[in-house]
């Protein structure tokens, strides 16, 4: 197998590593790429390519995570990592396997971590490196990495997500409430929603809020069912996939660019967390980027009264 191969074959693994410790999908490519120009530059053949990749994409991404960091304090309103397109069907053990480490949750949890406690937590609580590998990743020594990873637990027990663990539920949960939701029934949203619901909305200060801090299901369904019926009168759908490995949605416009992102977080059968993604600067990996806002004009003309 040529070095091509064998960097392709693992190419997955090392964008799913960068994308954890990233919460970036373009930082994450990026890494990956810088990844591949490092290896192929390499005048020898390392023991092991998976660990040598591994290694190389972790320590790429420590450097990217801390530079990223100053921006991200300098953030307008709530960041949200990017929003990541994720196939069930792909691989359903696998998928479901990683599926609460990619969340949104999970990944704003992580930001609470230090660059190299997040490193360490996600090679080793999610991808089960072992600690000679993890030391030889972040460049430390196995104790140290220990100590790391024991302090990384112990952030993320604090708040770690629960989901609905039956897929099937969560999507029939999901399927309700977007139909509820284009109808504008507020009863049917606040039915599927939970006492301390919250909803937030990442726009970065490039795009209109769709909700910037909401709290409770009268609130919450009464905006939700104030909005997206209007949306539908000026020819926006929703698209229902996974995103993030939780259900979600795309918003598109009537040309079918992408408005913005939605994430439902599902426990005990009702809805906990709603956050939507409208920054543009973190929609055009999942396709052309609608002017969200004009959208937002078009929805305020489209409320005015007709005569």
């Amino acid at each position: 197998m040529t070095r091509g191969e064998e960097f392709e074959e693992l190419r997955p693994l090392l964008f799913a590593i960068a994308y954890r410790i990233l919460g970036s999908v373009a930082e994450a490519e990026d890494a990956v790429q810088e990844t591949w120009l490092r290896y192929g530059s390499s005048p020898t053949q390392p023991t092991s390519t998976k660990a040598f990749l591994s290694a190389v994409v972790t320590r790429v991404s420590i450097d990217v995570l801390r530079s990223a960091r100053v921006r991200r304090e300098e953030y307008v309103g709530p960041w949200f990592p990017e929003p990541l397109l994720t196939d069930p069907y792909e691989d359903p053990e696998r998928s479901a396997e990683l599926a609460d480490s990619v969340s949104m949750a999970a990944l704003l949890l992580l930001e609470r971590l230090s660059p190299l406690e997040r490193a360490v937590f996600v090679l080793r609580e999610v991808f089960g490196f072992g600690f000679p590998e993890v030391a030889a990743a972040v460049g430390r020594s196995e104790a140290a990495c220990r100590q790391l990873a024991a302090r990384a637990r112990r952030h993320m027990d604090v708040g770690r997500p629960r989901f609905e663990a039956d897929r099937r539920e969560r999507e029939e949960l999901a399927a309700r409430f977007f139909d509820a939701l284009l109808d504008g029934n507020i009863d049917g949203l606040r039915e599927l929603l939970a006492a301390d619901v919250q909803m937030v909305g990442d726009g970065g200060g490039k795009a209109p809020a769709f909700a910037r801090s909401v709290f409770g299901p009268d609130n919450v369904a009464r905006v939700l069912a104030s909005n997206f019926p209007v949306l539908s009168r000026i020819d926006a759908r929703v698209e229902s996939r996974e995103v993030n490995g939780q259900p979600g949605a795309i918003l598109r416009d009537r040309d079918g660019k992408v408005v913005g992102t939605l994430t439902l977080d599902v426990l005990g059968g009702r809805i906990q967390t709603i956050r939507s993604v409208l920054n543009p600067d973190k929609l055009g990996h999942v396709g052309p980027v609608a002017d969200a806002w004009a959208i937002a004009r078009e929805v305020k003309q489209a409320r005015r009264p007709r005569d």
